[in-house]
């Protein structure tokens, strides 16, 4: 299958997993993504997640989460003999993509500006929790870091629990899906190139636009509302037999429609439930004679019989559990690798929400190991053996 992004080379200089997660896209849409890792150590999330064996083995279930159909190579760009054979592999590429703190590349000799000399149509992406200029632009970002700051905490929980950070690190992977955005965007562009600066705390806030809107247009400021939508009633998560079952009855119909298959349709002759302003008024009264009923049978019996007559509703899942159901099990989302080098067993391995000519884009080779693909792309640059035997003794590579 053809892919959107064959021919494009990406040098890969990212750590952790907004810049991994952001390549890791453009890896699937068909890009070739040189990961540049540095020498002995490599990206920090080799060493990171739930399985302490494979941290120890520079192989971390959080490095393997984002890094498939990747090439790596290690490099000393502290090293002249590395930071030459580095502007080398530049001059093949066409797009570098970094996320160290604003600076950093430049005080290496490796940022925009000398980059652009060899390659004037390079795509350069810096990815930073603050953008590259502004009082913050020295501060650290770590994912929390920028939940906090962009008041995605202050409206996440309820009234008791709020401030909450989301279950999972949305601020590196919003953050890396608008980096892949602008990319893409700037690879089809007239002329090719150019500078993007990428802001975490930006990306994240402009995905906040009903939030950040009440506030700017309707002066109204955003808060933690729990589970409970609260454009709407009845619409929220609500208890059922063995466990939650959320319900969105948006529009008036649907409200009809649920009020009647639950034997309710007295509610709508009730004035405290006639508009949908005054069921938002008092929706914790509604929710609770809603639950009355719904307790009475498991939440998936509901969801299925509401969906067929036009509500929309559906039980509210585990990660396993939903990776388990054919609508995520049967359309190629996940990806298997079969004993995988320095994991020594089969991994199994998100792919991305998309879909080409019905088919999920994918790629072919598992993670790999720290500075696997040496030999193979240094000496496309045209290194001889005696090159790369004095560069990896003086540790430049």
């Amino acid at each position: 299958m053809s892919k959107p992004l064959e021919n494009v080379r990406v040098l890969d200089l990212t750590n952790v997993l907004a810049g991994p997660f952001c390549c890791h896209q453009l890896a699937h849409m068909g890009a070739e993504v040189i990961k540049v890792e540095a020498v002995g150590r490599g990206d920090l999330a080799r060493q990171l997640g739930a399985d302490p064996d494979l941290n120890s083995r520079n192989m971390g279930v959080s490095f393997l989460a984002q890094n498939a159909g990747k090439k790596s190579v290690t490099v000393n760009l502290k090293h002249p003999d590395g930071k030459a054979v580095f502007l080398r592999l530049v001059k093949t590429a066409d797009v570098v993509v970094e996320n160290f703190r604003p600076g950093v590349m430049t005080r290496l000799g490796v940022g925009y500006e000398e980059l652009k000399k060899l390659k004037p149509d390079l795509v350069y992406c810096a990815i930073s929790g603050f953008g590259q200029e502004g009082p913050w632009v020295h501060r650290p970002a770590y994912d929390q870091i920028i939940q906090g700051a962009s008041g995605v905490m202050s409206i996440t929980g309820d009234e008791e629990s709020a401030p909450l950070r989301v279950g999972y690190p949305i601020a590196d992977t919003v953050g890396g899906m608008t980096a892949a955005f602008a990319i893409a965007a700037s690879l089809n562009g007239t002329p090719k190139g150019g500078f993007l600066d990428i802001s975490m705390l930006e990306s994240v806030l402009s995905t906040m636009g009903w939030a950040v809107s009440n506030h700017l247009i309707a002066g109204q400021e955003p808060r933690a509302h729990g589970n409970e939508n609260p454009t709407s009633a009845p619409s929220g998560a609500f208890e059922a037999g063995g466990g939650l079952l959320n319900i969105a009855a948006n529009k008036d119909e649907q409200w009809v429609l649920l009020t009647n298959h639950l034997d309710l349709a007295h509610l709508r002759d009730r004035p405290e439930y006639a508009t949908r302003e005054d069921r938002k008024k008092n929706r914790k009264a509604l929710k609770g004679e809603i639950e009355e009923v719904l307790r009475t049978r498991p939440a998936r019996d509901w969801a299925e019989e509401l969906n067929r007559i036009g509500v929309p509703a559906g039980a509210i899942l585990s990660v396993p559990e939903i990776l388990s159901v054919p609508q995520i099990a049967d359309r190629g989302f996940l990806c298997t690798f079969a004993e995988v080098p320095g994991v020594g067993r089969d991994i199994q391995v998100v792919t991305t929400g998309i879909k080409v000519n019905g088919k999920a884009p994918t790629v072919a080779d598992p993670p790999p190991q720290l500075g696997q693909h040496n030999e193979q792309v240094w000496r496309e640059l045209g290194l001889s053996d005696s090159e790369m035997e004095n560069l990896k003794y003086s540790g430049a590579i």
